[in-house]
């Protein structure tokens, strides 16, 4: 099945729209039609596609980061892999030196302290730290933040998972969130690493995807 089969919803012209609907088909849910002339295959093809369309949200996720004033601080991309999840961080404002970084046990952050968030991610009930044995899922290396208060980086988190059927996933009932600490974690001690306040937080959410492309990052 080609990707040429279809037109992109956003470049069907108002003054046309009705005429490309009655002559050509339009999937529910989905921003884009099929072309005039789709055949019976094609369309067959389509509709077996849709549900790895459907699961292609949960490869991947993103959480906007804000501070205690509601500034936007950053964002963090989580992707899906056989390793683990992909966390891209990009962040901006966030004072320099040495943080600790986090996956949280609740997807809300209301500041301006972020105690909504809950504690560490930990489904395993394990003690805190990775120089004290597993660790929670949520543990993750520090953040060293350079002096322009301006870093990206890549972490790959091998406890967690987009996988929503999964007992480690992120997307559990409660929801989680990243948090960004204005310490640095101790790698020991329970429960939280002597991390000191919450300085930035967001909310890990499905990021939608889009045919033909990635999603926003």
């Amino acid at each position: 099945m080609s990707f040429r089969s279809f037109i992109p919803w956003s470049r069907i012209q108002a003054s046309s729209r009705a005429e490309s609907i009655r002559r050509g088909v339009v999937v529910p849910g989905r921003s884009f039609a099929v072309a005039t002339g789709a055949t019976p295959l094609m369309l067959m093809n389509l509709m077996l596609a849709l549900p790895a369309l459907a699961q292609s949200a949960d490869e991947h996720a993103t959480a906007v980061l804000r501070n205690a004033t509601g500034q936007d601080v950053g964002e963090v991309s989580l992707t899906q892999t056989q390793g683990g999840v992909l966390l891209k961080l990009a962040i901006k404002g966030i004072p320099p030196g040495e943080h600790a970084f986090h996956v949280h046990a609740v997807g809300k952050c209301d500041g301006p302290s972020f105690e909504s968030a809950g504690p560490h991610f930990n489904p395993g009930n394990t003690h805190h730290g990775m120089m004290s044995g597993v660790g929670h899922a949520g543990d993750m290396p520090n953040l060293h933040v350079p002096q322009s208060g301006t870093l990206e980086v890549e972490v790959i988190n091998t406890a967690i998972t987009l996988d929503q059927n999964k007992p480690n996933s992120v997307f559990h009932p409660e929801g989680t969130s990243v948090v960004i600490h204005g310490g640095k974690d101790d790698y020991t001690s329970d429960p939280a690493g002597n991390a000191g306040n919450r300085i930035a937080c967001g909310v890990i959410r499905p990021a939608p995807a889009t045919v033909g492309q990635s999603p926003a990052k």
